[in-house]
């Protein structure tokens, strides 16, 4: 490692610290840290642990979890045995947020961790853990609990699959190159870039929000949805902000701004644009079909049994949860790979996702219950999948509440001003 990759290193923490959580003095951190064989991810760990320090942290801590051990779980333990965890982790999450602390979440997932695992297994073994994961977003996003951030690390294994044309030994440090430069670390004030980029994003969600489309219709190769939207619906990017008044950014990097579709007024075909890399398992060249609502059809080129499985999870699991916009222009688009990495991919391509929806992108969400939630149009589920639909071939248009269509992409750009 150079001074200049150890200097960006520490760049990137800085924003990790600053901007995705905006640590405040006196908070607590929890840091979900990947176990690997590389040595750059826990430097990673131990900067943005004294950049927490700096910003006036009273304690940080790393939970350290190595993915491998989830595909000896699926391989060797029974049936019987599948949906077994750890409990104590998510213990863990819900007391850090419950004192208003920071979680930073660090991922490297080989996308073909969990490749040749019955799809049904690689089910039973998320189910549990997808329900309490909703619990603690609850507590996070409806009851605006503590901050947290969610960023990725360059590792062999997906550095493998996203450059598999570089030589073997180089992938790694040109992944990390790729990474510091979409989520703008190679700049000279890289935090103030993130400011300036969060205020474009905000402009562009004020815009949509005056707008209050009833509807956007989506058209591309492959592609005819619909995709109808709550009476005062509120579009978000940029960041949210905790109930202290903190705003914060739960995905680095960013490109997106996002809302709630309403969970009855679906209709049409939607083409994925991108695989989808869900829980180490890949699901490839695949359309889904919505009726009223609800998926009535998948085809896919391979995953699709796993697809499948995903939407019986409960009734909220066939529904969707998130539509999101994202110009072709982004900087993740323009590297021009495919990640195999939702984190990555969604920020380089409009998406949706199936299951649960975020309360505060309907006006009054935060305080409803799930089933006042989903009678205004909003979705509850233990899921929340994301899958990517944009490219530079997609129309978007915003349908009024008297039925005319407004441009607001064209050819994967936007179509207005902010």
């Amino acid at each position: 490692m150079n001074e200049q990759f150890l200097h960006h290193l520490k760049q990137y923490a800085d924003v990790l610290v600053r901007v995705g959580l905006n640590l405040q003095p006196g908070k607590r951190v929890l840091i979900m840290a990947p176990v690997t064989d590389d040595p750059i991810i826990r430097r990673l760990i131990h900067f943005a642990s004294r950049k927490a320090y700096e910003a006036g942290a009273s304690f940080v801590d790393a939970l350290w979890n190595d993915p491998y051990m989830t595909r000896i779980h699926l391989e060797d333990a029974g049936d019987e045995h599948l949906g077994n965890y750890s409990s104590w982790r998510f213990d863990a999450l819900v007391d850090n947020i419950e004192n208003d602390g920071g979680i930073l979440s660090i991922g490297a997932r080989d996308p073909n961790l969990l490749k040749g695992i019955a799809p049904e297994d690689i089910v039973a073994f998320q189910r549990p853990q997808n329900a309490r994961q909703q619990e603690i977003a609850h507590k996070r996003f409806s009851e605006g609990l503590g901050t947290s951030s969610i960023a990725i690390v360059s590792f062999q294994a997906w550095a493998d699959t996203v450059l598999p044309d570089v030589p073997e030994d180089e992938r790694v440090i040109q992944l990390w190159d790729i990474i510091f430069k979409t989520c703008r670390i190679d700049t000279d004030d890289p935090v103030a870039e993130w400011q300036s980029h969060k205020g474009a994003l905000i402009a562009r969600c004020d815009t949509l929000n005056k707008r209050q489309f009833s509807a956007l219709k989506f058209t591309a190769p492959g592609t005819d949805l619909t995709v109808g939207l709550p009476q005062n619906h509120i579009w978000v990017g940029g960041g949210v902000n905790s109930n202290a008044g903190v705003f914060y950014m739960p995905n680095i990097p960013t490109e997106e701004v996002f809302t709630m579709p309403h969970r009855d007024r679906v209709n049409g075909t939607v083409r994925a644009s991108k695989p989808l890399a869900y829980s180490g398992s890949m699901i490839e060249d695949f359309s889904v079909t919505f009726k009223d609502g609800c998926v009535v059809d998948i085809s896919a080129k391979s995953g699709g049994d796993l697809l499948r499985e995903l939407v019986k999870t409960d009734d909220g699991a066939q529904r969707l949860g998130e539509v999101a916009l994202v110009p072709n222009s982004s900087p993740i688009s323009q590297t021009g790979l495919l990640f195999n990495n939702t984190l990555f991919d969604e920020n380089a391509a409009n998406h949706v996702a199936l299951g649960r929806a975020y309360p505060m992108t309907v006006a009054g969400g935060t305080e409803m219950s799930p089933e006042t939630l989903n009678a205004v149009g909003g979705n509850t589920s233990e899921i929340h999948v994301d899958f990517m639909i944009g490219s530079g071939e997609m129309d978007v248009d915003g349908i009024t509440a008297q039925g005319d269509a407004v441009p607001v992409m064209r050819d994967g750009e936007w179509a207005f001003d902010v």
